[in-house]
């Protein structure tokens, strides 16, 4: 009996170790992953100082991917970089034929990104050998997103392009009003973009047929969160539409709600716990709405203008102005938990307690430090009641249905030895 209860423990105490890798998930491709929500999990980072800095030869506007220890990211100077994550190391590079706009994702092993040399890229993750390109009739500013085996892309040829994952071949391209620089959200078999005819496209992801579309003035690339559409939108002087951040049901492309604010909202929503956190160029806001009825929560006023788009992990929200600070506010009321100094940036992502961001030509990883302080210095607390980090279902599930069925197995094995046991006596 003791052996067996033995037996319970240890399964409980391997379940719960499993579950703590996934505490500090990585962050695959722009926007943490195919639904552009810019949720993550992870310790808090608190006191930031530089873990490591590389220089690499032009201006980094791409936004990290972090994937087992290595951080990947493209340059202006035509290059793409995989760096140690843990001390900036350079690993590989690999030279495209033009300047780099575009965040990679890395899956499976592989780092897909577009160039400004018209093609989508696909890369050995461990040594940087190309494994194929796809050459499209324009640049490839997006950031692809990967699902099912499949690259979403956009490219200025004005098409949305989906690629084979394995070899590149064409599965469908789809013209969409024109679609050239936003990064698709891929959730749910459709294909969510917005375009250069002003509007959000909702696309088969299997066939790239037209599923809606919503006509606006949006500038943000998509988010998708239960069911709906977060996106952000500029003014248009031309018919006196303001700027605003929409909800739109995925299904249907109907508005749900909109919050005006009184500048244009390039970032792509992040989107945690019913919360939608954005930034404007509405004198450098950033809010978090209510994802339900877009009632704002709280804004915070910045530096500088927000493009970046914000991450969210652990109950703190990352953002950076450009040229400005990168901040950390607690995600319950917006009170500032730090800035860091810092110039142009990157949208950034936050693994294992360390923020990597892009600025000017160089690629940066903040972490605590006790030695390091941001500027200013503030003495760094958490307001109440932050945020605890979600665990992804298809994480959750499986694990207890293997800790169910480990139980139901030791009860019979419980009821079988008292029964040879009282045969025995």
């Amino acid at each position: 009996m003791k052996k067996i209860v033995g037996a319970l423990v240890c399964i409980i105490f391997v379940s719960s170790l499993v579950l703590i890798p996934f505490a500090n998930a990585d962050w695959t491709m722009f926007h943490a992953d195919p639904s552009h929500s810019g949720a993550g999990t992870g310790p808090l980072l608190l006191n930031p100082g530089v873990l490591w800095s590389y220089t690499t030869g032009g201006l980094v506007l791409s936004s990290p991917a972090v994937v087992n220890g290595v951080v990947y990211i493209g340059s202006f100077d035509h290059d793409v970089y995989a760096l140690n994550a843990t001390n900036g190391a350079q690993l590989w590079n690999y030279t495209t034929g033009n300047s780099i706009w575009s965040s990679p994702a890395v899956v499976n092993g592989i780092v897909y990104i577009g160039s400004e040399d018209k093609n989508v890229y696909a890369l050995n993750a461990t040594n940087g050998v190309k494994l194929w390109n796809c050459t499209t009739g324009g640049k490839v500013d997006s950031s692809p997103t990967v699902v099912n085996g499949v690259v979403y892309i956009s490219s200025e040829d004005g098409n949305v392009y989906a690629l084979n994952a394995a070899n590149g071949v064409e599965e469908w391209s789809d013209a969409a009003g024109g679609s050239s620089e936003s990064s698709p959200a891929v959730v749910n078999g459709a294909v969510y973009v917005t375009t250069d005819d002003d509007s959000v496209y909702a696309l088969n992801a299997d066939s790239g047929a037209e599923l809606w579309n919503y006509s606006g003035y949006f500038l943000s690339p998509t988010a998708v969160a239960g069911g709906v559409v977060y996106v952000g939108s500029d003014s248009d002087p031309a018919t006196d539409l303001e700027a605003h951040v929409y909800a739109l049901d995925a299904a249907s492309g109907t508005q749900l709600w909109n919050y005006t604010t009184s500048g244009a909202v390039e970032s792509c929503p992040a989107v945690a716990n019913g919360v939608v956190y954005v930034g404007s160029e509405d004198g450098f806001n950033v809010y978090a709405l209510n994802a339900a009825n877009g009632v704002k929560l709280w804004n915070y006023t910045t530096s500088s203008d927000i493009d970046s788009s914000p991450a969210v992990v652990g109950g703190v929200v990352y953002v950076a102005s450009s040229p400005g600070n990168v901040y950390a506010l607690n995600a319950t009321n917006g009170a500032e938990l730090w800035n860091y100094a810092i110039g142009f940036v990157s949208s950034p992502a936050v693994v294992n307690g360390v923020l990597y961001i892009g600025y000017g030509d160089q690629v940066y990883a903040l972490n605590t430090s006790s030695t390091s302080s941001p500027s200013p210095s503030p003495t760094p607390t958490i307001s109440p009641s932050p945020t605890l980090p979600e665990f992804p279902a298809w994480i959750i599930l499986p694990l207890f249905a293997v800790m169910l069925l480990s139980i139901v197995f030791i009860r019979k094995r419980i009821v079988i030895l008292q029964v040879v046991r009282r045969l025995i006596e």
